[in-house]
């Protein structure tokens, strides 16, 4: 057995364990304490009908309140990881998130502009998405030049496209009521699960489903693509295609994202990097290990963020605070380290 599949195997086992007592104990964790067995317990006679009988306080808590809560952080974890992921291996650059395309600005800008104008969480959730989309569907028309889009282009157009919707975003909040819009607004921006029910889980699990899957039956692809675009057209890839393929998976998983939660930076750039570390940059092992690291990741932000003060704190403050020093701190070993043996 080689290395590598040494260190995968101890991953998955390592894994198995750590990710069960995680959910559980996201779950008994919180302002109103629920004791780990009761949770053990709660879940027990919802799945298999082996329990007793428990506060229905702690149930409703249980299943009603934090259970979706925890399902979201997790489903939105793994999809931005894996789409950051991807991304990474499609651009061959380890600086790339889920943030470059604009779909994060195109769906916040959505979910300001149904907060301003409607004020209902449907629609918050209905506009998120399809700015998303629409966001993605500008980078593709931008980016055209002839048949294809070269990668530099992509990344412009898609900083053009984030600039362009940050600013709408800004607009709205300069138009927005102040003693009751703009709060709202604000604090949706600024990233939240704590409204999150079961058919938020519905509307957020679906997209993130069905652009997962598409990523991981491209994952060969991604693994030509990463080599570059000539190398690639050898093998019989079709560059333009697969490239814009993994474009809108990322598109659909991040607007959902954004709809549900709100922006949750971060995460799509800092979490492929630990998972390529440790179970190596073949993106048939990287894709799974990036979603199980992301769903864990933001697993535990939200624990924090929901226990650590009175006044719960946004998800996007404490991804930013925690991600950009380990980014930073990666960058600098990774690459200065490179320069300087160079």
């Amino acid at each position: 057995m080689t290395r590598a599949l040494r260190g995968q195997r101890l991953f998955w086992m390592v894994v198995a364990v750590v990710m069960p007592l995680a959910v559980v104990g996201s779950l008994a964790a919180g302002r109103y304490q629920v004791p780990f067995l009761n949770v053990l317990g709660i879940l027990g006679g919802k799945m298999v009908g082996i329990g007793g009988a428990f506060p229905p306080t702690e149930v409703s808590v249980v299943e009603l309140v934090r259970l979706p809560r925890v399902l979201a952080a997790m489903l939105a974890g793994a999809g931005l990881a894996i789409a950051g992921a991807a991304l990474q291996g499609v651009f061959r650059n380890p600086l790339v998130g889920p943030q470059i395309i604009g779909v994060s600005s195109g769906a916040g800008f959505g979910g300001a502009l149904a907060i301003l104008l409607f004020g209902s969480a449907w629609a918050t959730v209905g506009f998120a998405f399809v700015f998303g989309l629409l966001a993605i569907l500008i980078v593709y028309l931008l980016s055209r030049m002839e048949s294809q889009a070269p990668i530099l282009l992509l990344v412009l157009a898609g900083v053009v496209t984030s600039a362009f919707f940050s600013a709408l975003i800004s607009l709205i909040k300069y138009v927005a009521d102040p003693d009751n819009k703009l709060p709202a607004i604000v604090y949706w921006l600024m990233g939240s699960l704590a409204s999150i029910g079961w058919v938020d889980i519905l509307v957020l699990a679906l997209p993130v489903t069905l652009g997962g899957l598409l990523i991981w039956g491209l994952r060969f692809r991604i693994n030509v693509l990463s080599f570059g675009d000539e190398d690639a057209r050898a093998l019989g890839v079709h560059v333009e295609r697969t490239r814009w393929l993994i474009l809108v998976a990322v598109a659909l998983i991040s607007a959902a994202v954004v709809a549900v939660g709100g922006i949750i930076g971060w995460i799509g750039l800092v979490i492929p990097h630990f998972a390529r570390a440790l179970v190596g940059p073949s993106h048939d092992a990287l894709l799974p290990a990036s979603a199980v690291l992301g769903a864990l990741y933001l697993l535990l932000i939200d624990d924090i963020a929901r226990t650590a003060t009175a006044a719960e704190i946004p998800l996007g403050i404490l991804t930013a605070l925690i991600g950009a020093p380990v980014f930073a701190f990666l960058l600098r070993r990774t690459y200065l380290t490179g320069w300087r043996r160079d």
